[in-house]
């Protein structure tokens, strides 16, 4: 019988699955970004730019644009320097909360975004969609739900 500290280890079919999970969203990762360099954006800077671009006036709270692009504070403060510096945005104090700040998109990190956007959807449907029957796509998106809410719900339980 395992004892507590014992780690129940993965089996073959297992690790089999977890390593192609793995090795795949890395080099998907990889490719995508690799994809948006004619652009000079990254995809952290894209995906900060397409939740910005789908958010009311184009602005977030820094706080909750940091949860739902899944960067730390303190990466999105890095981001955000960097995305000032080319202009795609600004940060804009916020008026009940003197200690918060939003992060608005510029007119030229729309431009940015706008031009990088069909190359981006063109990569990501040859890179990964294409790959993908629709019962695949139903099960992808029910298995990273589940993972999704799980990690969410033991985020909690550690804050």
């Amino acid at each position: 019988m395992a004892d507590a500290t014992t780690p129940k280890w993965l089996n073959p079919s297992e690790m089999k699955a977890w390593r192609q999970y793995i090795v795949a969203s890395r080099r998907l990762l990889e490719a995508l970004d690799s994809d948006l360099e004619p652009h000079d954006v990254s995809m952290a800077d894209y995906e900060i730019l397409a939740q910005l671009s789908d958010a009311p006036d184009r602005r977030m709270r820094m706080s909750e644009l940091a949860d739902v692009a899944m960067l730390s504070r303190s990466r999105l403060s890095h981001r955000m320097k960097v995305m000032e510096k080319a202009g795609w945005v600004k940060r804009e104090s916020c008026p009940i909360d003197k200690r918060g700040y939003f992060a608005v998109m510029t007119p030229k990190g729309l431009k940015a975004i706008v031009a990088a956007a069909p190359d981006h959807v063109v990569s990501v449907r040859t890179r990964f969609v294409d790959h993908l029957t629709k019962a695949d796509q139903v099960a992808l998106a029910e298995i990273f739900a589940r993972v999704s809410k799980s990690l969410r719900e033991s985020d909690k339980e550690i804050d």
